[in-house]
């Protein structure tokens, strides 16, 4: 009967399994050390190859001969900005100056459009209007700051 209990404890230890009720920490201590984060340091929790989207920072800007308002646009760097734009006269362009932005503004009543931009890449741009709209049209302009 011993030779019996022997081969059976071995089997199971040879197997990694553990018999049932026996738990191979001691009563009352845990296997993570209070204060201690089971995440090594530097090391993200999100899964490989999925990514936490941000949700985008609406801006909202409206064009008026020959003006931009807000005037200067100040983000953080990595921010997702969704520009809300509208116009209060006539058509309008959008452009920021070495981007691939350049969106048009319908004319007042026409409804809005909205351009989404990731400022990825720090430093001082230039908007400008980029549709031909009157005599003030090449001083339209606006600043987008990326910190």
């Amino acid at each position: 009967m011993t030779a019996k209990l022997l081969i059976a404890s071995l089997l199971i230890t040879a197997c990694g399994d553990t018999p049932l009720g026996v738990s191979d920490t001691p009563l009352g201590v845990s296997a993570t050390p209070l204060g201690v984060s089971a995440t090594p340091l530097g090391v993200s929790a999100t899964p490989l190859g999925v990514s936490v989207q941000q949700a985008p920072k609406v801006i909202r800007v409206s064009a008026e001969r020959f003006a931009f308002t807000p005037s200067e646009i100040v983000v953080e760097r990595g921010t997702v900005i969704e520009f809300h734009l509208t116009s209060n006269d006539t058509d309008h362009g959008f452009r920021i100056v070495g981007t691939d932005v350049n969106a048009e503004i319908p004319k007042r009543r026409r409804g809005e459009a909205v351009v989404k931009y990731v400022a990825d890449t720090a430093g001082r741009f230039v908007i400008e209007c980029s549709r031909p709209c009157g005599a003030g049209h090449t001083a339209m302009r606006a600043t987008l700051v990326v910190k």
